[in-house]
């Protein structure tokens, strides 16, 4: 793990002011015009395990324009119902930062990773907004960026994180690295090394949260041969594996697929178009006793 600090995101903007990630190019170091600080007066938290949220979510400097689906709704209702103000977040795959935006914006501490330095400074650049709530009792939060490997988070301490709240890459579906050439890239591993790669990242979740605490992982199935990838049943074996215990499983449901801007025929194919995504929400036991107690939601082979 490398720190990157806000004046490494200046030196960087200074010789260049933009990024290409997965194709797309993203541009760095302008003001930002925020018009809001929060989602759209009149919605509420999720109370079911189906999350179907309104929109994309483009309050405070979330765009919308990154890969992947980490809504910022996610981690705001994550963050919201199971950590309280000054706790530590982690994201140890962060892309834009969208986690850390909210962390920010809730009055809570975190730390962001990511694999790809490019990523890093992305989320940087939208963490650079100011915020001042009036509120006599704000306190600006910590919040501190690293680039590095979410298999080997030897920054931090064990037992120190309040909540993780995260969306790995999917098995050599998506890359979120620049043209697929950044090393230990676990997006661009074949599927049998990337649950063996999600096995390591599972066992440093596990290390680094404290008990009782949990670790919130958004994972997307896939289809080959037009048939069914269980990515996610699979990435939730390995967190079980370590010794997680399955406190909740949402289905998040998917508003903007990627085939709604082709020309999709549905009837055509003989097979559905994958429209949900899993939430895993993690507890890691206090003891071995309460590990007992939960043993129909923990490993069963």
């Amino acid at each position: 793990m490398i720190e990157v600090t806000q004046e490494d995101y200046k030196t960087f903007v200074g010789e260049r002011s933009s990024v290409v990630i997965d194709g797309l190019e993203i541009k760095l170091g302008r003001s930002w015009t925020i018009k809001s600080y929060g989602p759209q007066n009149g919605y509420a938290l999720e109370r079911t395990t189906v999350w179907n949220f309104p929109d994309v979510g483009r309050w405070a400097t979330h765009r919308g324009n990154y890969r992947g689906s980490w809504s910022p709704y996610i981690p705001r209702n994550l963050i919201l119902k199971y950590t309280e103000k000054g706790e530590w977040i982690l994201d140890q795959m962060m892309g834009s930062g969208t986690t850390l935006v909210e962390a920010k914006l809730l009055e809570r501490n975190a730390i962001g990773l990511d694999i790809n330095q490019n990523a890093v400074m992305v989320a940087r650049d939208r963490l650079n907004f100011y915020y001042s709530p009036l509120f006599p009792d704000y306190v600006e939060p910590t919040i501190r960026t690293f680039c590095g490997d979410a298999r080997n988070l030897d920054k931090i301490t064990d037992e120190s994180i309040d909540l993780i709240a995260t969306h790995p890459p999917y098995a050599k579906l998506i890359s979120y690295t620049r043209s697929g050439n950044v090393e230990d890239d676990i997006s661009q591993l074949p599927f049998e090394q990337f649950i063996t790669a999600m096995y390591e990242v599972a066992q440093e979740s596990f290390r680094v949260l404290k008990p009782g605490k949990v670790c919130a992982i958004l994972v997307s199935d896939a289809r080959k041969h037009k048939h069914y990838v269980p990515v996610s049943t699979r990435v939730l074996q390995v967190f079980l594996d370590v010794g997680f215990i399955l406190k909740e499983d949402i289905v998040k449901i998917q508003r903007n697929l990627k085939w709604t801007s082709e020309k999709w025929r549905g009837e055509g194919y003989d097979f559905y178009v994958i429209g949900h995504e899993h939430i895993f929400i993690f507890e890691k036991p206090k003891d071995k006793n309460e590990a007992k107690k939960y043993k129909f939601s923990a490993k069963w082979w």
